[in-house]
């Protein structure tokens, strides 16, 4: 069994031994920038553009939050509504899963047609990308309530709408939150996606210029930037969820 510490410093020691042998590989076979930048060009860049970077990082950011409050909003209704009901679950879910298979990247097109070049798209895209995990999970949380707790409630004088909101929804926490440390990363890709695509500012529109002008190190940065917002919003999520959903990981906590 690992120590705690081992597995606070092993992600650390991935990265750094990772960056090692990529900057490794980048200096022994004099690998040209525009092909494949070494993670020390991509750390000048970073600084050489630390303010363009900011500043799109947080245009791209608070698009992002925006979208990504919506899906929350949207999903837990949602998967309130699915999972409360058999029939609604059976009729719904189907459905869901259609829309969650079909391309974000063909939808972008379309919002640009209703919404125009800018924030709109991007907002959307974030929103459409990452609510489905929230609908879904808390669906489930709700729809696997055990029958034998649902009918002792019941016997106690419960009725269902009881049953949902001051137990399906508390035990369905765990879900909900998991599906936000998914989701919060996929809305990033939504974000970035519609800014390639349709933005005028923020990390896609800035690694999309970087690009096409073959500033490969500039787009790795923009790729560094997004890694670390996406990382540190899981990081969160999870710090929240440790702390609000303690009683879910028992079997966890002695380790």
């Amino acid at each position: 069994m690992t120590s705690k510490s081992t597995e606070r410093w092993a992600p650390v020691i991935l990265a750094i031994a990772v960056l090692l042998i990529w900057q490794l590989i980048c200096t022994v076979f004099q690998i040209p920038e525009f092909l494949f930048p070494s993670p020390w060009a991509i750390g000048q860049s970073m600084l050489e553009f630390a303010a363009p970077l900011t500043s799109a990082a947080w245009k791209t950011f608070w698009v992002t939050m925006v979208g990504f409050g919506l899906s929350i909003l949207v999903g837990v209704l949602l998967g309130f509504l699915v999972g409360s009901s058999r029939l609604a679950y059976a009729a719904t879910y189907p459905l869901l899963v259609a829309f969650n298979a079909v391309p974000k990247a063909a939808i972008v097109p379309i919002l640009i047609v209703w919404f125009g070049i800018g924030v709109g798209p991007g907002i959307l895209t974030a929103f459409l990308i990452s609510f489905f995990p929230i609908t879904v999970n808390i669906a489930t949380g709700l729809a696997t309530l055990e029958p034998e707790l649902e009918d002792v409630l019941r016997v106690l004088g419960a009725k269902r709408w009881d049953v949902l909101v001051k137990v399906g929804l508390p035990r369905s926490l765990p879900y909900f939150f998991a599906s936000l440390k998914i989701a919060i990363t996929l809305a990033f890709v939504g974000t970035v996606l519609a800014e390639m695509t349709a933005g005028d500012s923020g990390i896609g529109y800035l690694m999309q210029s970087a690009g096409s002008s073959q500033r490969l190190s500039l787009a790795f940065a923009g790729l560094v930037v997004i890694g670390a917002m996406a990382m540190a919003m899981y990081e969160l999520f999870s710090y929240v969820e440790k702390h609000t959903t303690g009683w879910a990981h028992r079997g966890s906590q002695g380790e």
